[in-house]
């Protein structure tokens, strides 16, 4: 059964990885989709693989005037939004002493403040009944040396969705969150390190799974379609965690 029949949904981030995956199943089950994404190739990929209905809009998330031309462009072509997915993110690993300002707020432009307005910009296309999704990270709780800025932008996020979902519900929106621990996507390893550092990593957080390995993209907009869908009519402020249990021990 189709559980987004006659919905309209923007993935921020949409042209890889989770966002893409989830993408791809709201289509599958009925919605029509936008998607942002910042590179122009990975956008077309992704424009290819989800089919000419699908609205694909270039546009840096951490830009509050990409942000209101990637609305308005929905507005033009869908009228309202029932879901919005805020999952566009970006992690530099940096060790602490190092972290430059610039650096510090590119991040923050995307993890942090592009949500946020996103949310905002957004409310006017949002029906009763909507809801929001907001992509966090287990590193929100969990802490993760050399990615102190995004790991703090992320408990930001955190607590955003616990404010927003008391403070939208009376307009009939549910904000919740999803939380992936190590999933394999594209951006997994972009981080400029040497291919042999990336793998230690990698085998790291396999080593250290109760799951034994790294959780997919689809696995991940399973979580979401649940909270975009009726079957979460009741799920509000929540914080879903899908890392194959690699948070318990922490």
């Amino acid at each position: 059964m189709q559980k987004l029949t006659g919905k309209t949904a923007l993935v921020t981030g949409g042209n890889s990885g989770i966002g893409l995956a989830t993408a791809r199943l709201f289509i599958e089950h009925g919605a029509r989709v936008a998607i942002t994404g910042r590179d122009p190739e990975t956008l077309r990929q992704a424009q290819e693989l989800l089919g000419g209905d699908a609205l694909a809009l270039q546009s840096d998330a951490g830009s509050i005037e990409d942000i209101e031309r990637a609305l308005a462009a929905v507005r033009e072509r869908f009228g309202r939004l029932d879901v919005l997915v805020a999952n566009a993110a970006v992690a530099q690993p940096t060790p602490f002493e190092q972290v430059s300002e610039q650096q510090f707020d590119e991040i923050n432009a995307i993890n942090y403040k592009g949500v946020f307005f996103t949310i905002q910009k957004a409310l006017p296309l949002l029906e009763p009944g909507a809801s929001v999704i907001v992509t966090t990270s287990i590193s929100n709780a969990a802490g993760a040396p050399h990615f102190s800025v995004y790991a703090a932008g992320k408990a930001a996020l955190r607590s955003l969705v616990r404010s927003l979902a008391l403070e939208l519900i009376g307009r009939g929106i549910r904000v919740n969150a999803v939380s992936p621990g190590p999933i394999d996507t594209p951006g997994f390893g972009r981080w400029g390190l040497p291919a042999e550092a990336v793998q230690a990593i990698r085998d790291e957080f396999v080593r250290k799974s109760p799951a034994g390995r790294f959780g997919h993209a689809d696995e991940v907009a399973q979580v979401a379609l649940f909270l975009a869908s009726a079957d979460a009519s009741y799920v509000v402020g929540a914080e879903i965690v899908v890392d194959g249990g690699f948070s318990l021990p922490l």
